[in-house]
């Protein structure tokens, strides 16, 4: 019978990380046949090389060992898959059966945002456009650049060096990082599969700590919260999903007015501008879900455009809309923007809503949003109070969505499920490149000439 070897404990990472205790007997069930007599643990794929204490390290991995057994046997994870199985049955009970039109529709898009969140995952491929890859080439890091060990955590990339393997005589090439309690090396040929950078390339962002080499127990409770609030937020998104696909509302008329509207515009659009129009054109007056589009484009290439027409529309239909920006300034300048498009509609009434108004005049906005008299509210996170009531809320617009705060954030998710969003946001962002949850998305990718474009 094959003997089975067990990790050594004093090991910092001989064995890939397994999330719980029933995949880590599966783990190793599967490689029992596989593993020669006598075998012994692999070398470790990310050596110390500063000097620390043999006992210190002993005592640590040991209680490290136990701690990650522990957390194996009370695995969260587990214990969240259970409670959501248990919530979700409890509310399920409450709502009616999905007919099987229904179930088709909630089965196609949750393969199409499985296929876009492998597509992110990949990252960029021969002949594709834009995607970005985590993944490390290690001749493109500077020194100084935070990288991410898979089993070990956050480091600062310190260079690239020639060193002696111990049980070789040629040098080899190795990624030096430094933790916080030392120097690691890893092995060139390693590092594109085990590191992954902490930032993208045009970000700054600095993390609080460095991951320590003697103690990785700070990093795997780190790994696992991460898994749950992402099982969570998966969850959050699918309940949302599936509550939008039972929401029913008339489509919007087609008003032969828009014509007008759209021939105020003083420029020609571009190609995907015209592309743009027509997917909101479609959503609000052919669908019968509420409508939920990203507006993807830089600075300058129309995404006001698209809001303003999605804005007649609605508000054409006697429904109020609601701009959301996150900055007071950003808010003043759609309110000006719009403001001037629809001076020609006097019973159109557009209004700003911001910190610098008295409590009187605050107060009178609050009154003629709830009774209907304003049809057009602009303003930032103040609009998503508990004190704004609308009358008759149709759309919302959320420019620069990735700007809010979570509660922020938490709020606008909830009016998803009852009115039509239309989110604007900047091409090149972290926010945009992991919105590929997302259903709807329109992208302005023309470079505008002159005299097109807003």
């Amino acid at each position: 019978m094959t003997s089975l070897l067990l990790p050594n404990p004093d090991s910092i990472t001989t064995t890939p990380l397994v999330s719980n205790l029933r995949s880590f007997r599966r783990f190793f069930s599967l490689r029992r046949s596989s593993l020669p007599r006598n075998s012994s643990s692999s070398s470790l794929p990310l050596v110390a090389v500063s000097s620390l204490s043999a006992t210190a390290a002993k005592s640590t991995t040991a209680t490290r060992w136990r701690e990650k057994h522990e957390l194996a046997e009370s695995d969260s994870i587990s214990i969240l898959n259970e409670r959501i199985r248990r919530d979700l049955g409890k509310r399920e009970t409450a709502r009616p059966a999905m007919d099987s039109k229904e179930a088709e529709k909630y089965i196609q898009m949750v393969k199409e945002q499985q296929e876009r969140g492998l597509q992110k995952l990949k990252g960029v491929r021969p002949g594709s456009e834009g995607g970005f890859s985590y993944k490390v080439d290690p001749y493109t890091l500077l020194s100084g650049d935070y990288v991410v060990h898979k089993k070990v955590g956050i480091g600062r990339f310190v260079g690239i060096k020639l060193d002696v393997p111990k049980d070789s005589s040629e040098p080899l090439e190795y990624v030096f990082i430094e933790y916080a309690d030392g120097m690691a090396k890893l092995p060139l040929k390693q590092a594109s599969r085990l590191l992954y950078r902490y930032n993208l390339p045009n970000e700054s962002k600095r993390p609080r700590t460095l991951s320590r080499l003697s103690d990785t127990s700070v990093w795997e409770r780190r790994k696992t919260k991460g898994k749950v609030a992402i099982q969570k937020m998966v969850v959050d998104l699918m309940e949302l999903y599936l509550h939008r696909l039972r929401q029913q509302r008339f489509p919007y008329p087609k008003n032969p007015i828009m014509a007008d509207f759209a021939a105020q515009f003083p420029y020609n659009a571009t190609p995907d501008q015209k592309q743009a129009f027509l997917d909101v054109d479609k959503d609000l007056t052919e669908r019968e879900t509420p409508m939920d589009r990203l507006i993807c484009g830089d600075v300058g290439f129309g995404k006001t455009e698209v809001a303003l027409r999605a804005i007649f529309c609605v508000v054409s239909a006697g429904k109020q809309a609601m701009v959301l920006a996150p900055t007071i300034v950003l808010a003043k300048q759609h309110y000006d923007v719009i403001s001037e498009r629809f001076s020609l509609y006097p019973q159109i009434k557009v209004g700003l809503l911001s910190r610098f108004q008295t409590k009187a005049e605050k107060e009178a906005y609050l009154e003629m949003i709830k009774h209907g008299h304003l049809n057009i509210i602009v303003g930032t996170h103040s609009l998503l109070g508990s004190r704004v009531v609308y009358s008759n809320l149709g759309l919302l617009v959320v420019d620069e969505e990735q700007r809010f705060g979570v509660k922020q954030k938490e709020k606008i998710a909830s009016f998803k499920t009852s009115v039509d969003v239309l989110t604007l946001s900047a091409t090149y962002t972290r926010t945009t490149r992991n919105c590929w949850y997302r259903k709807q998305i329109s992208s302005l990718k023309t470079v505008p000439t002159k005299g097109s474009g807003r």
